[in-house]
């Protein structure tokens, strides 16, 4: 939650409120914004829609793009081309209207750091035109887990802590469309889950979520994800569609040595994608319409064997002995969410 929007309602309103129509929740088309006078593209003809009530999620890395896109949401920045409405209003011609129904989390801590937990709840309470008792319902499962701290100052509490009680101020005023950019950056891994077990509640509670995130695991936890890089959507669709959708098995592999045998495999005809996950090395291979029926112990003319025919995993586990590696595994792997993106990524590239 940054600093304080105001409550006055818009003099003039393009739109209806989401309950008396049926339209998403969150519009974007043709969205484009730029910096550095057009040098830097930060958002690039981006358009998605996220339904009313739904868990939304906008994944990509640091710098793809997504917090231009919330900025733009909350009426905070303007964008160069398209249009966008949040909860049925325009976001230029209705930002005062956007700005009473919506609660927004911005991925930097912004709340007041010299006030308490509970000055900081009272004041944006206040700001909204409300009280705290009028909404506790709704922010009483996390309010819970920081009132011990109530009369702390939020500069002084942890990163888990600072994101419960934005979090609680973001909702004191009952929004029904929810922006968090990136909520779970720089907390523990017990917290992430927490938020994330927090967001599943408010969700059934009829509030829509869009949530940013660079953490890939993250993704499966929403109804419906977009994935963005260089601010550009790569795919829109349910996270198992996505992963469905990958174009070829996928195999994870490894040896004592897996620096060499990243580029070992990579210098191989018949190897697609070569990648590090982890302790293994995540590999896709070539079909046999496109010419890659090679020889394990060939140079990509030699003797011919089919890949498909001989498995994969096999394959691989040959290429890799036949170069001197020890402890070699080979086994085919259900592609994630990671996976997906990078092999979207390489195919706009």
């Amino acid at each position: 939650m940054g600093k304080c929007f105001g409550t006055n309602p818009a003099k003039k309103l393009t739109a209806y409120p989401l309950k008396y129509m049926n339209m998403a929740a969150v519009t974007i088309e043709n969205l484009s914004k730029s910096y550095d006078q057009g040098r830097i593209l930060a958002v690039d003809n981006v358009s998605f829609e996220v339904n009313q009530g739904e868990l939304f999620g906008l994944i990509g890395p640091d710098g793809a793009g997504k917090t231009s896109i919330f900025r733009i949401l909350t009426t905070v920045l303007l964008a160069d081309k398209g249009n966008a409405a949040v909860a049925g209003f325009d976001v230029v011609k209705d930002f005062q209207a956007i700005r009473n129904r919506v609660g927004y989390m911005p991925g930097r801590f912004s709340l007041y750091q010299d006030l308490t937990v509970k000055e900081n709840l009272e004041f944006f309470a206040t700001v909204f035109g409300t009280r705290v008792e009028a909404n506790y319902d709704l922010i009483k499962d996390i309010y819970d887990q920081i009132k011990l701290f109530s009369g702390r100052r939020a500069g002084k509490l942890s990163g888990g802590m600072k994101q419960k009680l934005a979090l609680c101020c973001a909702l004191i005023h009952k929004p029904e469309v929810l922006l968090l950019d990136e909520p779970t950056t720089g907390v523990d891994v017990v917290s992430r889950k927490e938020l994330w077990d927090m967001l599943g509640r408010l969700k059934q509670q009829g509030i829509t979520i869009l949530v940013s995130t660079p953490y890939m695991d993250e993704a499966r936890l929403c109804e419906r994800i977009a994935l963005i890089q260089k601010g550009r959507i790569m795919s829109v669709n349910t996270p198992e569609n996505i992963t469905g959708a990958f174009p070829s098995p996928l195999y994870a592999v490894k040896s004592a040595a897996i620096y060499q045998l990243l580029n070992d495999l990579r210098e191989r005809e018949e190897v697609t994608s070569c990648y590090a996950f982890g302790e293994y090395l995540h590999v896709t291979l070539k079909g046999p319409t496109s010419g890659a029926r090679v020889a394990a112990g060939g140079t990509g003319t030699g003797k011919v064997a089919e890949h498909e025919e001989a498995g994969g995993e096999q394959l691989l586990k040959d290429i890799a002995e036949k170069k001197g590696h020890k402890n070699v595994e080979s086994r085919r792997i259900t592609p994630g969410i990671e996976d997906s993106f990078i092999q979207l990524m390489n195919e706009r590239n």
